[in-house]
This record gives C-alpha cells, structure tokens and sequence, in this order.
C-alpha cells in the first residue's frame, strides 16, 4: 500500500467504527472462496448502482426520467438476477446518459443527482471489471443469498422524512466506507492481479462515502454527528458479529 492510499484510507478507518476482523481475512483470501467472493463483489456493484438510482428517482428526476434510468440497469439485472447470456455491459455503460429532468427546486437536488449519476457510472463500470476477471479465469457466475449485512443497516433508517433520507444516505457512506476498507484489508492476500485490482478501486470508493456523507449533512436540518454515530455502531456490530455465510460485509466466519 503506497503512502498516498494510507493517506487516502485514513479517514475511512477513522469513520468506521472497527477494522475488518482478520479472521474474515483468512477465509476470503482462502483460493476455494475466491468464486464466492467475486460473484458477491459483483452482485455488491449493482446493488450500489441500484441504491443511487433510489435516490434520485424518489427524490429528485420526473417520472419518465426515472423509467429511463431504470432502463439502464436492465443487462446487469438480468444476468445477476435471471442468468441471462446477455453481457454486452460495454454498450450498455455507454449508453448512459445525464440528460435527466429534475422535477422538483430542492437546493440540494442538483447536488444529488451529479454526485448519484457519477457513482452509478462508475459502479457499472466496476461490475463489468469483476465480471471480465472471473470470465478470464474461467470462474462461473452462479445465484447466491444476500448477506445479512444491507438488511441490517436498513433496519436502522429512521422511517419519517427528512430523517429517513438522511439516515439512509448516512448507511450508504459506511456501506461504501466499507468497502473501500475491505478492498484494502484482503488486497495484500491476494495474487498480484486482483491485489492491483483492488487497490485501484480504493480512489472511488473513498469519494462515494464523502459523497454521501456530504449530501446527508446538506439536506438534515439538524446536526447529523448522533445519527452518525448510532448508525456506525450498528454498521460495527454486524462486521464484529458472527455471520453463518461468507459474502463480502459479512461479519466473524462461523462456520
């Protein structure tokens, strides 16, 4: 890790409230859980392409233009969720577009949308760079159970407006916080390739947790220091906690 990352991961490990256990190191790093691990990574970009198109579709474009971004999530939905043979993901990333109308004047909405339209491109982007590593490696996707790691952050959403916005653009910070930890954890375990891999992704992750974290403090009315911290102690007992599945934000192997 050069000392630009370390840099970089700082105030990451500062924002989390644990480290990645080393004991959830040991069984992803193992070689007969590296097909587990990439076909979660994989299924784990998508959901934050989804997560982002949430965001703007309920709080920020018009209906058509929400359709419209549906539309571009449809050729990873329909590999990851119906095993379609259809992978042609270089057109599809290419056929983004941001000509999308805002249908409301919130003064954070234009804020939103550039900062959710980047971070959908670039997770696509990353699926489509996981997708080719397991393809080059012969590793097969096949359909696997969600952790019980989302299901647990959303459990901690406040469910009135504006806190509920707010709580959960703070849960997608240390969702996206933590992957760029995770990615710099497992790194040095890994061969040279994926290691490289990893520690290009670092850059990007590290902005999309500022992001959200940004757009939480802009759009709460309130100091957002308590909701934080709630939400980062709930994020550390899910990482600190035993997990029976192996995924990428699982938690203590237990099995």
């Amino acid at each position: 890790m050069t000392e630009n990352y370390a840099s970089l991961l700082e105030p990451i490990n500062q924002f989390l409230h644990c480290p990645t256990p080393q004991a959830w190191i040991d069984e992803a790093s193992k070689p007969e859980n590296l097909t587990l691990l990439l076909t979660d990574h994989l299924v784990c970009e998508l959901k934050a392409a989804q997560t982002a198109i949430w965001f703007i579709r309920k709080y920020v474009a018009d209906k058509p233009s929400g359709d419209l971004m549906r539309n571009w999530l449809k050729p990873y939905e329909d590999f990851i969720f119906r095993e379609s043979n259809d992978s042609d993901f270089i057109n599809a990333h290419r056929s983004l577009s941001k000509s999308i109308i805002v249908r409301n004047e919130l003064p954070w909405a234009d804020e939103l949308l550039e900062k959710m339209v980047l971070l959908i491109k670039e997770e696509l982007h990353h699926f489509y760079q996981v997708w080719e590593i397991m393809q080059a490696r012969g590793l097969p996707y096949r359909k696997i159970t969600a952790s019980r790691y989302g299901k647990g952050m959303m459990r901690e959403v406040t469910n009135h407006e504006p806190d509920m916005l707010v709580d959960k653009l703070i849960c997608s910070a240390y969702i996206e916080a933590r992957s760029c930890e995770r990615f710099a954890s497992i790194a040095p375990y890994l061969d040279a390739e994926l290691a490289k891999f990893y520690v290009s992704l670092l850059r990007s992750e590290a902005r999309h947790y500022q992001d959200y974290l940004g757009l939480a403090e802009h759009i709460s009315p309130r100091d957002i220091t308590p909701r934080v911290q709630a939400i980062g102690a709930a994020e550390a007992r899910l990482i600190s906690e035993p997990d029976s599945e192996l995924r990428f934000h699982s938690g203590v192997p237990a099995f």
